[in-house]
């Protein structure tokens, strides 16, 4: 036998069900100390602590592997930012020519940036919500989008796009006009 199922009358008698269910099976296994038992006690309550710690391991290991995510997407969208800050140096001479303004020109490519990400997020919501229809299909489960899930991840989208796009809006703004001209 591996397993027993024991339920009390009520939540106030389990303490004392408990000390008398092993004191039965100390004697029935004829074990004088209780920490050489060869059996094991677990109360629902015991069951729903693991369960919980479980939960919470889990927890933190997809925000650990999310946190990550989002660290690799930004760079590669700082990288990306660059390259375009790159390819359109003379465009962004020419505009710094007929006077345009270093904030013009930030905020042009910090909204690339924004929108950018903002496209990301739509289509990870787009997969994020198919996946989940999938996976309850499959499995029976009730998958449940909420609302503020989905602007959740809209709003990290746009922080990531600020947060990484800044460095090259900031650096596309003080280009020198004559040299970016002159760039080829």
């Amino acid at each position: 036998m591996s397993t027993i199922n024991v339920s009390a009358a009520d939540s106030d008698s389990l303490p004392a069900v408990q000390d008398q269910l092993k004191a039965l099976l100390l004697k029935q296994h004829k074990i004088k100390d209780s920490a050489n038992a060869d059996f094991s006690l677990y109360t629902q309550a015991d069951i729903v602590a693991t369960a919980s710690t479980v939960t919470n391991t889990f927890t933190i290991l997809l925000g650990a592997i999310a946190g990550i995510s989002l660290l690799v997407g930004g760079i590669g969208i700082m990288n990306m930012m660059l390259t375009t800050v790159t390819e359109r140096t003379r465009e962004i001479g020419l505009r710094k020519a007929i006077g345009a303004k270093r904030s013009d020109i930030s905020s042009q490519f910090l909204a690339e940036s924004v929108m950018l990400t903002f496209f990301g997020g739509v289509i990870g919501v787009i997969f994020g919500w198919g996946l989940s229809l999938i996976v309850s299909k499959l499995f029976s489960i009730a998958a449940v989008i909420s609302t503020s899930a989905v602007l959740l991840a809209f709003g990290v989208s746009a922080l990531i796009g600020i947060v990484f796009g800044y460095y090259p809006a900031k650096r596309a703004s003080k280009l020198n006009p004559i040299d970016a001209l002159r760039y080829e």
